[in-house]
């Protein structure tokens, strides 16, 4: 019975060792790769955690990650800075004295979720090719630069998402408008919804500006010297909701303008308050459809800015009595029947000129021949004292005959 007993001291190391741990020890016990395979083991771990860290904050910005925001406000940087967070969706570079965006400014592969970007009130002056290539952006806001160049490419060759753009003074120089014009045209920004141009001084705007944004619902050309939109088109934008014409210079506003405002379904909120208004016969279209239109918000606050004597008068007010229609609408098609009537005037009296002629051609010809006599009479004379004169014979005898 003794024998059959285990010694204890064998009987507490198997307590010590689990069955199915491992140790990672090198003991004179272990065996001789177990150092190697806990190593093995461990450095995936390492490296995932290292991994796992968020992205460092630049310097002169300020970060939130649970935000996904990154603000650099005022912070006289010259350049974007290249190591933004990946996590960033929302970013205000704003107050510095940046002039260029370089192609690549904003990387599409380190910054993926970037989906709104404000730049405003910075120097900004150029904006090249690709430099705005961004696969999740959507809102842009340009305002307060001083753009000079505005590259078509800027948002890459397929296209933005882009909903928003604000460039509210951001086209003072108006050298910008073809370049920006055509990269409107291009049909790279076919998703925009709200396009804001106001306070650049525009007086006019580049034909087809808008012609490629079917998605297009605001567009805000307010607080710029306008003076006509004989050549701007809104076909094609089905989808405009709102139109923001106030603070312009704007005269008139001619019927095929008017019909084009007609044939928006989803027009409904038009803005001309404070425009210069001209109150005489050319007004008449825009008072009748002011009448009948409800697009126009405000409309009864509509007031002429000339002549003098209908200064201040409402536009709903007035009446074809109160129009002067003393300057003719069409001075080109009255010019051209001006000079149709006195083609055919000057044409009749030469006529009747001609018609006098021949009535009295026998008067007239015994007329000239008179004429022809007595011309022919005086030379005869002129020429008999020019041989008198000449002759030295005769001389003497024509001074007796004087006396």
């Amino acid at each position: 019975a003794a024998r059959s007993r285990p010694p204890p001291r064998r009987a507490a190391r198997s307590r010590r060792r689990p069955e199915g741990k491992v140790a990672c020890g090198a003991g004179p016990g272990a065996m001789p790769g177990r150092g190697a395979l806990c190593l093995g083991l461990l450095l995936p771990v390492l490296l995932g955690c290292g991994s796992a860290q968020p992205g460092v904050c630049p310097a002169l910005c300020e970060c939130s990650e649970p935000a996904r925001t990154v603000k650099c406000v005022n912070r006289n940087l010259t350049a974007v800075p290249p190591d933004l967070p990946p996590y960033v969706r929302s970013l205000f570079i704003t107050g510095n004295p940046l002039t260029d965006l370089p192609a690549g400014a904003f990387p599409a592969q380190r910054l993926p979720d970037l989906a709104s970007l404000n730049l405003s009130g910075n120097h900004l002056r150029t904006i090249e090719a690709g430099s705005l290539a961004l696969p999740a952006l959507r809102q842009l806001d340009l305002s307060g630069n001083a753009l000079v160049s505005f590259s078509p490419q800027a948002f890459g060759e397929g296209g933005s998402p882009l909903e928003e753009l604000a460039l509210r003074g951001a086209v003072r120089d108006h050298g910008v408008l073809p370049s920006l014009a055509a990269l409107l045209q291009s049909g790279a920004l076919r998703n925009l919804s709200r396009l804001e141009l106001a306070d650049n001084g525009l007086l006019l705007l580049p034909a087809g500006m808008f012609t490629a944004l079917p998605a297009l619902r605001q567009l805000d050309l307010s607080n710029n010297s306008l003076v006509g939109l004989r050549n701007v088109s809104f076909q094609g934008l089905g989808q405009l909701q709102s139109l923001n014409l106030s603070d312009n210079s704007l005269g008139v506003l001619w019927n095929s303008t008017l019909a084009q405002f007609r044939s928006l379904p989803a027009l409904r909120h038009i803005i001309l308050g404070r425009n210069t208004w001209v109150c005489d016969c050319a007004i008449e279209d825009l008072v009748a459809w002011l009448k009948e239109s409800d697009q126009v918000e405000g409309k009864e606050a509509l007031t002429c800015a000339s002549p003098d004597k209908m200064l201040g008068k409402a536009l709903l007010k007035i009446n074809g009595l109160d129009l002067n229609c003393s300057v003719p609408t069409d001075l080109p098609s009255q010019l051209q029947t001006s000079y149709v009537f006195l083609g055919i005037v000057l044409a009749l009296i030469g006529a009747i000129f001609l018609l006098v002629l021949y009535l009295n051609r026998k008067g007239i010809k015994k007329w000239m021949h008179n004429i022809r006599d007595a011309c022919r009479d005086h030379m005869e004379g002129y020429h008999y004292r020019y041989e008198i004169n000449a002759d030295p014979r005769l001389t003497n005898l024509s001074s007796n005959s004087d006396v």
